[in-house]
Order: structure tokens, then C-alpha cells, then sequence
């Protein structure tokens, strides 16, 4: 088989097609070490699930019993082998798949799995016998942070919807499910010390009708009477993190704080620099209500909430949004204006950095990090809090990687995915890259990578979630894993083709391209 031949997403960094094929039968046995049991298992939930083969695992790499078998294997040789990468080779007689960690046999495993004839994807023969071309790929991702995020805030989805892009994500060899749990449009998540967060901050009345037109308007657009609710309890986000930790996939959950409160607000208008009364609301844009910083209680509320959302998210980094913060209400607001001569801020435009600040530096001293959007940003933030790129100055963003600061890049205009596709084009999404070419070489490790975004203001359901996002998600995964000179858009729209029969095995709803071009010229 040629390397056209070869239809693997993302494009590994070296592949060596060889003569001859593998036979994957049920007579094919999986060899493992303990360390890849849990692995093991997965790939045989695979084989079975998409041929109908019910593979036999053994815990033992010596045995000569059969030689028409899949071994799955640690080896202790990190400089061999990136943390996330892996070896696979595919002989006549057996395939190998080894890695200095489970993440990269994980990883080893999803490209196996592209090798497998789409003809034969779902047939479900117990006699199934399918020929998978003998070759070489040593295969290691160009970054480290492979994201993706979910705005659940505007529009709620289901435990199981969640489940379905976590196995897409896990297919495309991303690795940071990024959770946009709270905003001015719903509360998302059980804090059990603040129940009324999800009674009332969970539900809205409805939605403005929307269009282009409608995002940030107060008056003229009705409202179109549907309720919007639901959240997700402690047990369900630890459902979901345990489910994302099987695929080597780390949830990162955003709580928006001092802005996109109103949900907030709408249960505790107390927190407020005007007391309300406030709704959740029904309309998008950026709203003048925010969280009081002079008031010492916003801070208890807010630590109280971080140490719930901590006991229940493992990650390092806890993302805190932090973008779109107006300042209209503390320049009138008598207890912001003692805190700003009281702290010796000098004026407003402070208040938000010592607010940010306190909590990066809560966030510290019990072990986890922030992150935020780059309005965050200041001369006096925290230095270890990174920065998430979306629409700022781009010299400021240069400068402090220059100066050592961590940042995550997700430029508005190439990977937000709820832009339409006459916006956002697949070729678009593919074609631009994390690393300002302004960026020296030496700063280019402080670009941790690229995350796509979805925000569904304009997504009501699981049909338009998966019709934005797929395939561009495809396109933008690869620039997270393949070496950029690797990189080609022709080479990638044909092998897309092949790996949308895996979409269609797994019932995704992405945009055919006749479809995204027949829609280009609808805004949303």
C-alpha cells in the first residue's frame, strides 16, 4: 500500500508503509502488560463494537501461542518516545503498539483504528476478516494543550451529548475538554452551600429571538417563550471526568467570574453593586451588571465556590473567564470606589486585577492555577495564571510570551466554531496556526497550544452542536498534533473522506460539504 493510501487524522509525524497486510480475525489475540489492561480493554470494546470481533486478552507479551496478535506495551525510554507518543508497527504476523506512557498507546490505538478498511466498519461478521496494511509510524503531537470548549451555559446539554464528543475528541487525539459551565444565561453546576444557584441562576424564561442583529440589544426582539434549564450534579461532572480520564482527556471547568453573572445575580443579588432585583437572562451581549468588588462577601462567595468546583474537578488549571467585565457600575458604586482608595488601586480599571488576582492567588495555595481570557490580562497579574488568546491586541499577547507568560490561542476568526462556515471555512480552521509568525523561535514553547470553541447562543441541540462543529473540529485537531510542515488542505480533505464513514458509524451529524457550501451565505 502507497502513502496516499494511508488515510490517518491528524497526519503522524512519520509513517513507512511496508509490503504486505495483517489479518485481524477472532482468532487475533491481545497481548498487554498490567500497565495497559485498562487500554486493552478499550480496544477490544472497539474491534467489537465496530466489526463484531470479540478479541481475547491475555497479560502476557511472551507468549508464542498464536502468531496473529496485537501487543500493547510500556517502555521505559521517554527520550525514545514523547509522553504522548507512540510507536506502531504492523507486520504480517502481529502488531505492536508501545509508548513510554497509556497515553500514548491510547493514542497508538486511535490510529490503528484508521487503518482498518472503512468497507468494512460496521459490518459485525464474526467471521470477519480484515486486511490492514503492514507499516511503520512513530507519531508524537506538535502541542501539548489539544482543546476543545463547550459553552453549556446558553444552551444545556445532555450527559450522554457530552459522552458522544468526548469519544469524538478522543478519536481526533485531543486532549483538554474545556467546560463553559456558567454565564449570564444559566448556572450549570450543583454548589450544594449555594442551592439557589441551580433553583433559579438554572432556568431561564426564554430566549430573544435572535439573529445578528439581537446579540447585546435590550429592546425590540421578543422573546420566544421556551424555558432553558437544567444543570449537571456532583455525581454527573464526576461521571463525566472519570468517563474523560479513560481517553487521556482532562476537563477543565470555567466558572465566569466578575462578568456573565447574572444568573448569579438573578439568585444572590446581594453580590451585586446595586442589590437588584436581577433575572436570569433571556438576551446575549455584555450586561453592566457585575459581581461588587468592594464587597468583602463577593470574595467569600467566590472561594467557597472555587473549593466545591476544586473537590469536584481534578485539573490543575481552573479557568475563571474573566472576559467583557464593564466597569460602569463600580465607578459609581460606593463601596467599589473605598476599595479602590482603600487598596490604592487608583481607579477602575484596577479593580478587576486585584479582584483576579485574589483568586489566582487563592487558587495557588491550594495547588491549582488560573486561567483566564485575555482581558485578564495586566503588568501586576499573578504571574502563573495563563492566558487565553481570543480577540485581544495581539503585540500585548507577544510581549508577555516574551516575558514568559502561558497562553492558550483561540483566535476568534479562525477557530470559534459557532461562526458560520462562510466566516470560519473548513480550509480557515485548517490553515491557521497558534504560533504568530511574529513570535521569535525561542518563545514558541509558551504557546501551549490551540483550542477550538463553541459557544451555542445560536445552538439549541445536539443536531446544529454536531453540524458546527464537524468536520472544522477534524481540521483544527490536526493542527494541534502534526508537525506543521506536514500540514496540507488538499492532502486533508481526501483523507476526510475516508474518516467521515467513521462519523457516520458513530451517528454524528457533521456538515457534508455540499451542505456548508450550500449554506455559506446564512449568517447562523
Amino acid at each position: 500500500m502507497s502513502l496516499k493510501e494511508l488515510n490517518i487524522i491528524p497526519e503522524p509525524v512519520n509513517i513507512s508503509p511496508k509490503e504486505g497486510t495483517f489479518t485481524l480475525n477472532k482468532n487475533t489475540l491481545i497481548l498487554t502488560d498490567l500497565k495497559s489492561k485498562v487500554i486493552a480493554e478499550q480496544l477490544k470494546q472497539i474491534l467489537l463494537s465496530t466489526l463484531g470481533l470479540n478479541i481475547v486478552i491475555k497479560e502476557d507479551l511472551q507468549t508464542k501461542e498464536n502468531n496473529n496478535i496485537i501487543i500493547l506495551k510500556i517502555i521505559n525510554n521517554e527520550k525514545q518516545l514523547n509522553h504522548e507518543g507512540y510507536a506502531l508497527i504492523v507486520s504480517q504476523d502481529h502488531i505492536e503498539i508501545s509508548a513510554s506512557t497509556p497515553n500514548g498507546v491510547f493514542y497508538g490505538i486511535q490510529t490503528m483504528r484508521q487503518l482498518i478498511p472503512t468497507d468494512k466498519i460496521g459490518s459485525k461478521n464474526i467471521d470477519l476478516e480484515i486486511s490492514i496494511p503492514c507499516v511503520v509510524i512513530e507519531d508524537y503531537p506538535r502541542f501539548q494543550w489539544r482543546g476543545f470548549m463547550l459553552d453549556v451555559a446558553r444552551h444545556f446539554f445532555a450527559k450522554e451529548e457530552i459522552k458522544k464528543v468526548l469519544d469524538l475528541m478522543a478519536l481526533l487525539k485531543l486532549n483538554k475538554f474545556h467546560f463553559h459551565l456558567t454565564d449570564d444565561q444559566g448556572w450549570r453546576v450543583e454548589i450544594k452551600k449555594y442551592p439557589l444557584l441551580t433553583k433559579i441562576g438554572s432556568r431561564r424564561e426564554g430566549t430573544i429571538k435572535f439573529g445578528q442583529k439581537a446579540i447585546g440589544k435590550k429592546k425590540g426582539f421578543p422573546i420566544d417563550g421556551v424555558p432553558v434549564f437544567g444543570y449537571y450534579t456532583q455525581q454527573d461532572l464526576k461521571e463525566l471526568i472519570q468517563y474523560a480520564a479513560e481517553r487521556f482527556i482532562t476537563i477543565i471547568p470555567e466558572i465566569d467570574f466578575p462578568g456573565h453573572t447574572m444568573a448569579i445575580l438573578a439568585a444572590y443579588p446581594e453580590l451585586s453593586c446595586t442589590g437588584g432585583p436581577f433575572k436570569v437572562s433571556t438576551r446575549f451581549g455584555i450586561l453592566k451588571d457585575v459581581f461588587c468588588i468592594g464587597k468583602e462577601k463577593v470574595f467569600e462567595f467566590t472561594q467557597n465556590i472555587l473549593t466545591e468546583v476544586m473537590e469536584i474537578f481534578p485539573s490543575e488549571i481552573i479557568h475563571m473567564g474573566g472576559d467583557e467585565v464593564p466597569r460602569i457600575r463600580w465607578k459609581k458604586c460606593t463601596d467599589c470606589q473605598a476599595r479602590i482608595k482603600n487598596e490604592g488601586l487608583g481607579d477602575t480599571r484596577n479593580l478587576q486585577v486585584y479582584f483576579t488576582n485574589r483568586i489566582a492567588n487563592y487558587l495557588v495555595s491550594k495547588g491549582r492555577r488560573l486561567m483566564g481570557w485575555n482581558e485578564i490580562l495586566n503588568d501586576k497579574l499573578n504571574e502563573n495564571a495563563i492566558c487565553h488568546y481570543w480577540n485581544a491586541d495581539l503585540k500585548q499577547v507577544l510581549e508577555l510570551a516574551r516575558r514568559g507568560r502561558n497562553i492558550v490561542m483561540s483566535e476568534m476568526l479562525a477557530v470559534y466554531l459557532n461562526h458560520p462556515y462562510v466566516l470560519i471555512s473548513l480550509e480557515c480552521a485548517y490553515n491557521w496556526d497558534p504560533i504568530p509568525n511574529e513570535l521569535e523561535v525561542k518563545y514558541h514553547d509558551k504557546i501551549l497550544g490551540i483550542e477550538a470553541c463553541l459557544w451555542t447562543e445560536m445552538v439549541k441541540n445536539d443536531y446544529k452542536l454536531e453540524w458546527q462543529t464537524f468536520p472544522r473540529l477534524i481540521a483544527i485537531s490536526e493542527t494541534g498534533w502534526s508537525p506543521k510542515n506536514k500540514k496540507n488542505f488538499k492532502s486533508f480533505q481526501k483523507r476526510l473522506e475516508k474518516f467521515n464513514q467513521w462519523l457516520d458509524l458513530l451517528e454524528v451529524n457533521y456538515a457534508k460539504k455540499e451542505e456548508y457550501l450550500l449554506y455559506e451565505n446564512q449568517f447562523y
